[in-house]
């Protein structure tokens, strides 16, 4: 699946952590904010979905609530990127600030093309026309099995974390099939490793390609 670049400038780097539920995703963004602000950067972390008011409502609706169809969860997920994009993301980004992501549009790829079995290609196009083809510099895959993933979670499951590991592994596998497609996007990472282990490998991943840490 090949991603359009977006037509319009933008100055600060734009980085999406992607992986299952519990694969350790926010210790890593944390790890990176704070190597940037040391670095001098300034840097806005957020997450999807939420990141916004109307992002916030739409996450307690889809995570939270009643059944929501496949159909309905995929749209809702979309609407929320779309707000974000166009409210926080791209602003952020056109006045030079760094965005740090909790998931991005892979997440939708894989949780409802994967693995709600809407079609990872109908997912994809319709997640470009909502982010107007805004993508980040680079997408990393933190990667746990799924079992892993459950353990971590423990007894506390929102409804998309409480499916099954069949669900969880479909959702994995897309995550790497996405990155091992385009491996100048992505960085994958072992995400049963040392955290500060992980975190060298992606300050690592990121001076090799010119950001300055």
């Amino acid at each position: 699946m090949s991603h359009p670049s977006t037509t319009t400038p933008r100055l600060g780097l734009f980085v999406a952590f992607e992986g299952g539920d519990g694969a350790g995703k926010s210790t890593q963004v944390r790890l990176l904010a704070q190597a940037l602000s040391d670095a001098g950067r300034e840097v806005v972390v957020t997450r999807q979905p939420g990141g916004t008011p109307l992002g916030s409502a739409i996450r307690d609706l889809v995570l939270h609530g009643g059944h929501v169809s496949p159909r309905a969860e995929a749209l809702l997920y979309a609407a929320d990127k779309a707000h974000h994009v166009d409210e926080l993301i791209r602003p952020t980004l056109e006045r030079g600030v760094d965005v740090l992501t909790d998931r991005y549009t892979d997440s939708s790829i894989a949780y409802q093309g994967a693995g709600r079995d809407l079609g990872p290609q109908e997912i994809h196009e319709l997640l470009v026309w909502a982010v107007a083809g805004l993508f980040p510099d680079l997408t990393i895959v933190v990667d746990v099995p799924a079992a892993v993933g459950r353990a971590r979670r423990g007894s506390v499951h929102d409804r998309i974390e409480s499916e099954g590991d069949d669900f969880h592994e479909r959702v994995r596998q897309h995550f790497l099939d996405l990155a091992a497609a385009a491996p100048q996007r992505y960085l994958v990472l072992d995400g049963t490793a040392d955290p500060a282990d992980l975190h060298a490998q992606v300050v690592a991943r990121l001076r090799a390609e010119g950001v300055a840490l």
